[in-house]
């Protein structure tokens, strides 16, 4: 028992330490984004080394090839997403199916064994509520995670049958390092709060096998109502949540195939034309808008509770808004005939 109690501190300290790494990896990340927005005179320095780090296709100049890599390279952000966000997924998933059910068990039988014994009721139902509550977010984060599996993708599918990057399209090392950053860290925020108990399972189970064989491990039983029952139990702001990342991820794809389709309307692909339709009717950068959108999306449906979640969707906004800042500059300057009444971001607002 007493082991227990240390292994489960142990798992808790570990937890928060990973937590509050990740926090302020994100605010590390977005403060200087939002410095570099304040419009004060003495910043500008500081303002254009950033758009230097941020730039890249068309907006990044063609003969900018100091410490850049090709624009193509951006699959790599998805291949490195699909490979992390699939095995968080899945180990995520696993320990719910295999643990958590018997934490319930557990939890229910020590409530009513305190009960028969005349124990502290109220310290045993406010445990029990605190179990089932671990036991919902575990769920929800298997929720999150599928939703954002969906996302990275659709993501690399673009990046192969969607884009058409042209030979001379780069980016900065910089910003390849950072999409490197935010592809391994966004999907681990979304499981964070219990991720060394998570792992310390994993590890415990890979032990077991290399000890045991495949053979003398115990073969858990499922069925599919194992995998559908939990995620019928999920509340209301989380079917409102994937509601709404839905629809930015629908809108993104739609951009995206706008985005491809310019290419085949121009005689080289080094030449460029003004996109139309869908969100492009009222942004220059639409596509940043719908990601906007599916962060949000994912906000929503982790209920807003976990500050890390509120952190990355920060950081995704202020990132967003900085570039699509700067290739609404680059359209005024490029076209002529560029469309006045498009905002940068925002419809009606920015």
């Amino acid at each position: 028992m007493i082991m227990s109690e240390i292994m489960y501190l142990r798992m808790e300290e570990l937890g928060l330490g990973l937590v509050s790494l990740l926090r302020a990896a994100w605010i590390a990340a977005t403060l200087p984004i939002l410095l570099a927005c304040l419009p004060l005179p003495g910043l500008g320095w500081f303002r254009r080394a950033l758009l230097g780090f941020a730039k890249r296709g068309k907006i990044l100049p063609s003969n900018s090839t100091k410490l850049t890599v090709p624009q193509r390279f951006f699959s790599h952000f998805y291949v490195v997403a699909i490979f992390w966000t699939t095995i968080l997924l899945v180990a995520v998933w696993f320990y719910a199916l295999k643990m958590l059910p018997s934490l319930i068990e557990h939890d229910l039988f020590s409530t009513i064994t305190s009960h028969l014994t005349g124990g502290s009721h109220a310290f045993s139902w406010h445990k029990s509520l605190s179990t089932r509550e671990h036991v919902y977010n575990v769920w929800l984060s298997v929720f999150l995670l599928l939703l954002m599996e969906v996302q990275v993708l659709r993501r690399f599918y673009e990046t192969i049958y969607v884009f058409n990057y042209s030979s001379s399209a780069r980016m900065h090392i910089f910003g390849y390092l950072a999409g490197l950053f935010f592809y391994t860290a966004a999907p681990l925020s979304l499981c964070c709060t219990f991720a060394p108990e998570v792992f310390d399972f994993v590890k415990n189970l890979v032990a077991e096998f290399i000890v045991k064989g495949k053979d003398r491990m115990s073969k858990p039983e499922f069925n599919i109502w194992m995998f559908v029952t939990p995620f019928l139990r999920l509340r209301w702001y989380a079917w409102i949540g994937a509601a709404i990342f839905l629809w930015g991820w629908v809108h993104q794809l739609r951009c995206h195939e706008i985005l491809g389709s310019l290419r085949e309307k121009t005689e080289t692909l080094e030449e460029y034309v003004i996109p139309y339709g869908d969100w492009f009717e009222y942004v220059s950068s639409p596509h940043y808008s719908a990601e906007i959108v599916i962060y949000g999306g994912l906000l929503v449906a982790s209920g807003g509770a976990d500050l890390s979640l509120w952190l990355l969707f920060t950081f995704v906004v202020a990132n967003l808004v900085f570039a699509a800042t700067e290739t609404q500059r680059w359209y005024h300057h490029k076209f002529d005939d560029y469309p006045r009444n498009r905002y940068a971001i925002f419809p009606f607002v920015y």
